[in-house]
């Protein structure tokens, strides 16, 4: 999948969490396990494609040898494909995506919901990449 076209697929994602967001409140999700599976998949996805595109702009343009997620992230940063403020969201999103991956500890679910707050990111990512990548 093009990086563009992996742009485009991150925005419908971001709608969809957005409609959950507004129609699931958290009470619900601790009520069906359902709904919190889709709260789960939809950041995780979201989180993963955020990662194959920083990965492959890295790779694609020559920024460095990124050893982890968190570094091919870093990467667009100091190349200024993203903004420092965007880029420390991001590479938190990440570590969000290890936990969900590994549930190296429980997860919180309140603290799950809260991220359903910061699709703005998403956005910002969406938007800075594709300025940076047309």
């Amino acid at each position: 999948m093009e990086l563009l076209e992996k742009l485009r697929h991150l925005e419908e994602n971001i709608k969809i969490l957005g409609e959950i967001r507004e129609s699931t409140s958290l009470s619900d999700i601790y009520q069906n396990k359902r709904m919190e599976w889709e709260v789960r998949y939809g950041l995780f996805e979201s989180i993963q494609i955020v990662i194959d595109i920083s990965c492959k702009v890295a790779s694609e343009y020559n920024l460095g040898n990124p050893q982890t997620y968190k570094e091919c992230v870093n990467l667009l940063e100091q190349h200024r494909y993203l903004s420092p403020e965007l880029s420390s969201r991001m590479i938190a999103m990440v570590g969000l995506r290890n936990i969900l991956v590994h549930e190296y500890v429980e997860i919180d679910m309140e603290k799950l919901y809260g991220y359903l707050e910061h699709l703005h990111d998403f956005t910002l990512f969406t938007k800075e990449m594709t300025q940076q990548l047309r």
